[in-house]
């Protein structure tokens, strides 16, 4: 929206008052903002937070519950618990409130049902009055005079339309707006075809029935998601008329890497340990480490072979193609009812098309722009050399030192954090680094070491209570 909204003369019970500033309000609730939301409302003595979210309700990749599909991470990837373990709003807290404590216990399960995740994060969002859900932030600015952030949103009605104006004042902003479902250039087109399901991967249960009622489909994209839907569709396919192709540009169906130590990447240590590498090297790392965390689960790739193996019984293979290595170049309709994809092979050099009814794009997600959300700010935001904003340890906004006030971002920086950005397994430890920085005490003390690994030469300087290794003395001064 456009212009300088006027606050509103009344409020409602989902309307907070605006007239007593905020220690914090956070914009967007997904999983990383509720944990900084659950963790807020447990410290002693309080902080006054509202958190806004322009949807009517918690949702989390609704389009990807599919049955049986189970979470990265195991359970104690909650929204508190590693940093929290006696919260009341951890996932063994939710379990005992919904009578299933024990079923779980028995059940001897680490890695949970993604449905069952998802419910719990709707069980905590439903509990804390600090959510407001179906209000949509408009614009944020500094207020130099009341040396404030200002923050206009809209109250949204039940049908998604604009229904008040408001304003609040902030003394912090959390900035946890999530990712958006990516389309690459050249299959852009496929959106605009309405009589051919041509559908993201986010959307998929939304769009199933559909899909199965097509003769041959496609799955573009590797990593979990497409992993998990292809099994789907091929479970939900009869023996010899699978009609499946499922095409992925990396050079393999790639295992995430997912040994013990190479799950040390996923900690604060490597976090700390990569936020101070020179940009140009945390640059060049990022996109090596894709195998950290766009893999596929071990599990599921078990899954897949077994189900094809399984149709090999009676003779024969099954009606499924799968092939690595494969850039789709261009695509475009054949007649109303039908999608032409123009193939290339990397290694082979090789052009050809194929001829389908339906396409999965399982193609991933992208960081949500918030160019427009904080257009008031962008004076004010100092940037790296290819102007993204620069994210200091405590996972805020580096800002101009004339604004008193901070800008935390949730899973804005992979740049400067590296790969452990978007994983929920250091979703509380970053809430609680957040908010032991913005109330300057410690509410929630934050563990000496995390990982076995020393990932650099210097980085035993951090471990105070371990004397470093015999024979390391630096050669040079770190930079």
């Amino acid at each position: 929206m456009t212009g300088t909204p006027t606050p509103p003369q009344t409020t409602t019970s989902a309307t907070p008052a605006a007239e007593t500033p905020k220690d914090l309000v956070g914009i967007g609730i997904g999983p990383f903002n509720l944990s900084l939301a659950a963790l807020a409302d447990t410290i002693p003595g309080g902080i006054e937070a509202a958190f806004y979210e322009q949807s009517p309700g918690f949702s989390w990749h609704p389009g990807l519950l599919i049955d049986g599909a189970t979470l990265q991470v195991p359970f104690l990837a909650d929204l508190v618990t590693l940093a929290q373990p006696a919260s009341p709003w951890s996932f063994l807290s939710y379990l005992r409130a919904i009578d299933r404590l024990y079923p779980f216990y028995f059940s001897e399960r680490f890695h949970i049902h993604r449905t069952e995740y998802d419910a719990y994060c709707r069980w905590v969002s439903d509990s804390l009055p600090t959510l407001h859900f179906g209000h949509q932030v408009d614009a944020v600015r500094w207020n130099h005079e009341r040396a404030l952030f200002e923050v206009d949103f809209t109250g949204l009605d039940a049908d998604g339309e604009a229904e008040a104006l408001g304003r609040t004042y902030t003394r912090n902003i959390a900035l946890g707006i999530g990712t958006a479902p990516h389309v690459p250039e050249p299959l852009k087109t496929l959106a605009d075809i309405p009589a051919v399901p041509v559908i993201h991967s986010s959307d998929y249960l939304h769009h199933r029935e559909q899909l199965l009622r097509a003769r041959h489909i496609t799955i573009i994209g590797s990593g979990q998601s497409g992993a998990e839907i292809f099994l789907d569709l091929l479970r939900a396919r009869p023996a010899g008329a699978e009609h499946l192709h499922w095409l992925t540009r990396t050079a393999g169906f790639a295992p995430m890497e997912y040994s013990k130590l190479g799950l040390e990447h996923f900690t604060p240590d490597y976090t700390h340990y990569f936020h101070q590498l020179p940009e140009h090297t945390r640059n060049d790392l990022v996109p090596r480490q894709w195998q950290l965390h766009k893999g596929i689960d071990h599990d599921t790739l078990a899954a897949i072979h077994d189900e094809l193996y399984r149709r090999t019984l009676d003779g024969g293979w099954p009606e499924a193609v799968l092939t690595p290595g494969v850039n789709v170049r261009t695509a475009g309709r054949v007649a109303t009812t039908q999608i032409e994809l123009h193939l290339e092979h990397t290694q082979q050099n090789t052009r050809s098309r194929l001829t389908t009814d339906a396409v999965v794009l399982a193609t991933g997600y992208r960081q949500r722009p918030a160019d427009r959300l904080l257009a008031g700010l962008d004076a004010y935001i100092r940037r790296d050399s290819r102007e993204r904003p620069r994210i200091d340890e405590h996972h805020r906004i580096v800002l101009d030192p004339a604004v008193g006030g901070s800008v935390y971002v949730q899973n804005a920086q992979l740049h400067t954090h590296g790969v452990g950005t978007p994983d929920l397994g250091l979703a509380a430890w970053r809430s609680a680094t957040i908010l032991n920085h913005l109330t300057g005490t410690t509410p929630y003390p934050q563990p000496s070491r995390t990982a076995f690994t020393t990932f650099g030469l210097t980085d035993q300087d951090r471990h105070a209570t371990a004397p470093p290794p015999h024979g390391l003395v630096p050669l040079v001064e770190p930079a």
